[in-house]
């Protein structure tokens, strides 16, 4: 029986060591606001999928990307549009 989405789906907190590779410290906890629902809240809880060629971490709310990190020969990339704050 094939998988879905919900089966795929881990929170932020599975990606914490590969946000600190990528920003150089832990933004789990670090509060951020959805750009296209406006809902605030932790990193570590926006939904993220690992089973592809790299990372995309989506809003909880209105499952838009917030951000997508990709592994590639020249080191690991990124793209964010979730603006981030300290908690």
């Amino acid at each position: 029986m094939p998988r879905s989405n919900d089966d795929l789906t881990l929170d932020g907190n599975a990606v914490g060591g590969t946000l600190s590779e990528v920003f150089g410290e832990d933004l789990t906890g670090a509060e951020g606001t959805c750009p296209d629902c406006g809902t605030a809240g932790p990193v570590g809880t926006l939904r993220a999928y690992t089973n592809g060629p790299g990372i995309v971490l989506r809003c909880p709310a209105c499952d838009a990307v917030q951000l997508v990190i990709v592994r590639t020969p020249r080191g690991l990339r990124h793209t964010a549009r979730r603006r981030l704050g300290r908690s």
